[in-house]
This record gives C-alpha cells, structure tokens and sequence, in this order.
C-alpha cells in the first residue's frame, strides 16, 4: 500500500477531530475525502504530510512512519495545503528554482523544472510574477511545486476551490492526468469532482468513515428504489401502470409522460415495454433515474450512524 492509516485519532483539547480512522490506499489510485466543513479531512491530510501528528494511530507512506521516519515521508509525498502558499513578488521559473533547491534536486534541477513546468502548462506563464497569475495558474504552480522533486504521493487539499468552471476543467484533465502515474489524494466537498476525477471516495463525517468504495458502488446507496421516467404517444391510466408488476407507484409529471417507482432489484423497463405493446401504444422515451455521489453524500452526512465501510 502507499498509504496506510491504522486507527488514527486527532485530539484538539476535548474536541476529537479524527475518530479511530483506517485509511489504505494503492499505488495508482486517485482516492477522493470527502465531507462538509469540519470533518476532518485538512487533519487527515496534514498527518499524512507529516505537518502534524496524531493523537494516537499508525501512519505510514510506502512503509515509512510519519512520527519516526518524517524526512522519507517527505521525500515522497507531495502536498497543495488548502490556501497553497505561495511568493507572490517571486517569478513562476524563479519560485520553481528556489523549491528545486529545497529538496536538493541537484545535477537534474534544471530538466527537472522545465518538464514540471511543462506538465502544469505553465510555459506561457513562466517569467510572469506569481501575484500577476490568476487563480487558476497560481493552482498550477501550486501542483508544479508538489511534483517537482517526483513525489510516489500526490496529497491535495481542496485544489479546484475558487476555480471559474474553464479553470476548474483544466485543473480536473491535470489531476486526472498526473494520476495515471501516481498515488492521488484529493479533499473536497463537491461531489462532482469526485466522479469527475476518482476511482473512490472516503466519505469521512464529525471525524469518521461513514463510507469507503469506488464511487460506481457508492452511488448506488441512496435509494433502494428505482425510477424510471416513461413518455407514452397516448395518455394512459394510473391503474394500468400500476398493474405492472413490481411497480410500487406512479405519478404523473406531465400530459403522457410518468414517473414509475419499482423495488431496486427488478429492472422495469422490459415490462414497461411488454406493457406498451398488449396496449398498441408508442414509447417516445424511457430513462432511468441514476443516482448521484451528491445523494449519498447527503444521506450519510445528515445522519448519525454511517454505514459499514471497507475498511472497518
């Protein structure tokens, strides 16, 4: 694994920030933590990037600990905090420079900055002063000076926040794309960016796992029901559709058009079909309703009991 958490706990004072949290994740994985403000996932975060420690609980990065082993954990984990701290009166190639200089990058340094700088789509911008940047091309150089001495571990805290939606595509291609090369973390509470870039997501609430799978499984958790929104070239009556075997109920939402609901373990469609024909109608149109990460995530951080994760 390339990142294991084993009952970490986070204590501010009274107040436990993290939970006896278990976290593994596999190299090549972009793992999405999710939550609303105040979960826990900036603590988490910081733990594993060795700015803090835990409370209690076992941390490591490609088997190195956090609390005995900092300087390794380093070595490999690259990190973009939440508010990306950056030089704003530096140049972009000059802030590079300086960073390559911290982590020693030596005889390579000047290949080095000018492939990241590639990778980031920083060219153009380059001789530019960070502070002339906008948002979205300070994120790159935030990212630039995370990968810049090639880290195994990509951990990023809210990196799309305050991106107009141009900005926040080109961040998502580039997280996407470094991912495929890499162990990616990302932090964020909108839901859209964790089906747009992750293979999971780790819902995490008031400091615990309430959730842990691939994001295909997890969307499925919102309802045991499915609907199915059917448009028919003729009206047809509510008691017929209801006859339909496995259909729970039915409501009309506009002149020919219903919404059907039936137990989430039958698929209707094939008799909604069957249905159509016995009656000589049309069907104009059959969708069925998917639900949404954005669902589940509501489900499991309005309540107080979350489900039984992977990991737990």
């Amino acid at each position: 694994m390339s990142i294991i958490a084993e009952n970490v706990t986070k204590l501010y004072g009274k107040q436990k920030a993290l939970d006896n949290v278990s976290i593994e994740v596999k190299p090549g994985e972009i793992v999405g933590l999710l939550g609303p403000n105040g979960a826990g996932k900036s603590t988490m975060m910081k733990i594993l990037t060795c700015f803090i420690p835990p409370s209690s609980g076992n941390v490591s990065i490609y088997g190195f600990d956090v609390m005995e082993h900092p300087t390794d954990v380093k070595k490999r984990v690259g990190y973009l905090p939440e508010n990306n701290p950056l030089y704003l009166d530096m140049y972009v190639k000059e802030y590079l420079n300086y960073i390559a200089g911290i982590y020693k990058i030596g005889k390579i340094k000047k290949e080095r900055i000018n492939n990241i700088i590639s990778i980031a789509g920083l060219e153009v911008e380059q001789y530019k002063k960070i502070g002339e940047l906008s948002k979205g091309y300070r994120q790159r150089v935030g990212l630039a000076q995370a990968l810049l001495h090639n880290p195994d571990v990509l951990i990023l805290d809210e990196p799309t926040s305050g991106l107009d939606p141009n900005q926040l595509l080109e961040i998502r291609n580039l997280i996407k794309k470094i991912g495929s090369e890499k162990t990616v973390m990302l932090s964020t509470h909108i839901m859209q960016e964790v089906e747009a870039i992750c293979d999971r997501a780790i819902i995490i609430h008031e400091g615990k796992i309430v959730a842990d799978d691939t994001t295909e499984n997890l969307s499925r958790l919102s309802s045991h029901h499915d609907i199915v929104i059917v448009e028919f070239n003729e009206k047809v009556k509510e008691n017929d559709l209801e006859a339909i075997k496995h259909i729970e109920s039915s409501r009309l939402v506009s002149e020919n058009t219903w919404e059907l609901t039936a137990n989430s373990k039958y698929d209707i469609r094939s008799d909604i079909f069957q249905f159509a024909v016995d009656k000589g109608l049309k069907v104009l149109a059959l969708n069925k309703h998917e639900s949404s990460l954005e669902e589940v995530f509501q489900m499991l951080t309005k309540k107080q009991e979350g489900i039984p994760t992977n990991n737990q």
